[in-house]
C-alpha cells in the first residue's frame, strides 16, 4: 500500500517507524501537517516522496491507496469526511471521535461511500491480549464475569490534549478508549453495553478536563467491565489487564514490568519508553516498544483486511460504541449515577439477557463449592434446590 500520513507529530511517529521496519511492504508516500516545516523534517526523516499543509490535496493524489489519519481528536472528523468524499481507505487512530455524534457521522460516511475504514486501537493488538483473547474464545475461562483495565502514566505528550474543547475530555477519552474496548473484546463485542457508574476528577493538573477516573461498565449479560485510568500515576505508563470468568483467570501486565530491568547512574542520554520519568536509577526498558504495544500486528490486520475484503479485528463501528459508553461515563461523573449507554446503531447478537450460573451436584443439590482439605479428604458445599438450605458435606476425593 502507499500511504497517505495526516499528522507529523508523536503517533505519527510511532506509526511511520512501525511501517517502515523490518523490510515491510506497506510505506508512507506523503505526509500532511498544518506546520510546513514538520511535514517537510517528518518527510526528510522517513524519506517520503512529497509533503504538504493541504490535507485534501494530500489525500487525493492518485497514488495513494490508503490514509492513515493521526491528527488531534478535534480534527478526526473533518479528516475521514475527506477521506471517503475522495473514495480511499482510511485508518483513523483512536479515540474515533470526540463523542458518539462524530463517530456516528465518520461511520456514517465511510458507509456510505463504500470505503475501507479501520480503528487503530493498538492495545487490542498485542501479543499477550491476542493469546488471552484467542483462549478466552475457545472457552479456557468460562464465562466472563468481570474484567478491569488499567492504564496510567504522568499525562499526554502535546498540548491540545490537554483542552478539553479539542481532545474531547481528559483521562476518559485518552486512556478510557482503550480500556472500554479491550472489555468489549474479553467480554464479547456482541454483548450490549447498557450502562455506566463513572467517578472523575482533576486531581494534580490545572486543567477543566479530569485527570483521573474510574468506572464500571454493566452489560446486557451481566458482566461488569471496569476502567481505571489516570494522567496522575507516576514512574511510567502502566497498562495492566485482568479478566475473570467462572473457569479461569487471566492477568496481563503490557508495559511497566517486561521482563528487563536496567540500573543506571544517569550518565549518558537514553530514551527508555513512552511516558518515562527518569534516565537514573532503576528502569524498565522496553525491547520492541511497537511490538509491545500492538502496532505492527494492528498494521498487519488492517491491509490483510484490505487486500482480502473482510473487516479489519477493529472497525469504525467498533469506535463508535466506544465512543457512546465513554459519553455515559461523562454523564456519570456528574450524575453520579448509572447512565444508559445509548446507542442509536447497535447492531449485536440476540438479547445477551443476564443468566446466572448455577451447577447441579444430583437431583436434590446444587454445588456451591469443592475445596480439598489438608487432610485429604474433599469437602462441598451444598445448596438444597427446593429449600435453599446450605450444608457442607466431607466426601472421598
Amino acid at each position: 500500500m502507499n500511504i497517505a500520513m495526516l499528522g507529523s507529530g508523536f503517533i505519527a511517529r510511532f506509526y511511520a517507524n512501525t511501517l517502515h521496519d523490518q523490510r515491510r511492504k506497506d510505506r508512507i508516500l506523503s505526509v500532511y501537517s498544518r506546520n510546513i516545516a514538520n511535514a517537510e523534517k517528518f518527510a526528510a526523516d522517513y524519506g517520503l516522496s512529497s509533503y504538504g499543509s493541504e490535507m485534501e490535496k494530500i489525500i487525493q493524489d492518485p497514488a495513494v491507496d490508503a490514509v492513515i489519519v493521526a491528527l488531534p481528536n478535534h480534527l478526526h472528523e473533518e479528516a475521514v469526511l475527506a477521506c471517503a468524499a475522495a473514495n480511499k481507505a482510511v485508518l483513523c487512530t483512536k479515540p474515533l471521535g470526540r463523542n458518539a455524534s462524530e463517530a456516528k457521522r465518520m461511520l456514517e460516511a465511510v458507509e456510505k461511500a463504500g470505503v475501507f475504514a479501520g480503528y487503530l486501537e493498538d492495545l487490542c493488538y498485542t501479543s499477550k491480549f491476542l493469546k488471552s483473547l484467542a483462549s478466552i474464545k475457545a472457552g479456557s475461562l468460562g464465562k466472563i464475569l468481570w474484567t478491569k483495565s488499567r492504564e496510567a502514566h504522568p499525562g499526554p505528550h502535546s498540548d491540545w490534549f490537554w483542552d478539553k474543547e479539542k481532545s474531547g475530555g481528559g483521562a476518559i477519552i485518552d486512556l478510557g478508549c482503550h480500556c472500554v474496548e479491550i472489555s468489549r473484546n474479553f467480554i464479547g463485542k456482541g454483548v450490549r453495553p447498557m450502562e455506566v457508574m463513572c467517578w472523575a476528577d482533576t486531581q494534580v493538573h490545572p486543567i477543566d478536563a479530569e485527570d483521573h477516573a474510574i468506572g464500571l461498565v454493566k452489560y446486557e449479560n451481566g458482566a461488569i467491565g471496569q476502567f481505571e485510568v489516570s494522567w496522575t500515576f507516576r514512574g511510567g505508563m502502566d497498562l495492566r489487564d485482568e479478566v475473570m470468568g467462572t473457569e479461569g483467570t487471566v492477568w496481563l501486565n503490557s508495559f511497566l514490568r517486561t521482563g528487563f530491568e536496567m540500573f543506571t547512574t544517569g550518565k549518558g542520554e537514553n530514551y527508555i519508553a513512552e511516558k518515562a520519568e527518569s534516565d537514573s536509577g532503576w528502569l524498565f526498558p522496553v525491547g520492541d516498544e511497537a511490538h509491545e504495544l500492538g502496532y505492527p500486528q494492528m498494521f498487519s490486520d488492517m491491509f490483510d483486511a484490505m487486500e482480502q475484503g473482510r473487516e479489519p479485528l477493529e472497525t469504525f463501528y467498533d469506535g463508535y460504541v466506544v465512543n457512546a459508553i465513554l459519553d455515559a461515563a461523562f454523564l456519570s461523573a456528574k450524575s453520579k449515577k448509572w447512565e444508559t449507554v445509548k446507542l442509536e446503531d447497535w447492531r449485536g447478537e440476540g438479547s445477551g439477557s443476564e443468566e446466572k450460573s448455577q451447577v447441579s451436584y444430583d437431583e436434590k443439590y446444587y454445588l456451591i463449592k469443592k475445596e480439598l482439605l489438608p487432610n485429604g479428604e474433599a469437602k462441598v458445599i451444598l445448596k438444597d434446590k427446593v429449600t435453599g438450605e446450605i450444608k457442607q458435606v466431607t466426601v472421598k476425593n
